[in-house]
């Protein structure tokens, strides 16, 4: 498996494992978590379109590195899954912090 892709796996599985098993805030189950995924994702697809698009570069990466499968706009999807793992951990420690501080203060 290219490299790329190896890390872009590993960063979704090693979130998915903090939630399940560490932090255990019960967003994967809430509906606006989703919402705010398609969201994010709506946008990513936006500015990664443009920064990755093959006519005019910007962001130029090693295709031995990825798998090679770009959709849409010649996005890389291995960039899905690091925007995936980026968003999601800061969710969770976002929602982890507000209720540390709200057991502070109560």
């Amino acid at each position: 498996m290219p490299e790329y892709t190896a890390l872009a796996v590993l960063s979704v599985l090693l979130t998915a494992a903090v939630e399940l098993f560490w932090l255990r805030t019960g967003v994967f189950g809430r509906l606006q978590y989703w919402l705010s995924m398609a969201i994010v994702f709506a946008f990513q697809v936006l500015v990664d379109g443009w920064l990755t698009k093959l006519s005019a570069p910007i962001v130029i990466y090693d295709e031995s590195q990825t798998l090679g499968v770009r959709v849409p706009w010649d996005i890389p999807v291995e960039d899905y899954l690091f925007g995936f793992s980026m968003v999601t951990l800061t969710i969770l420690l976002w929602v982890r912090w507000g209720r540390r501080d709200e057991e502070v203060a109560g």
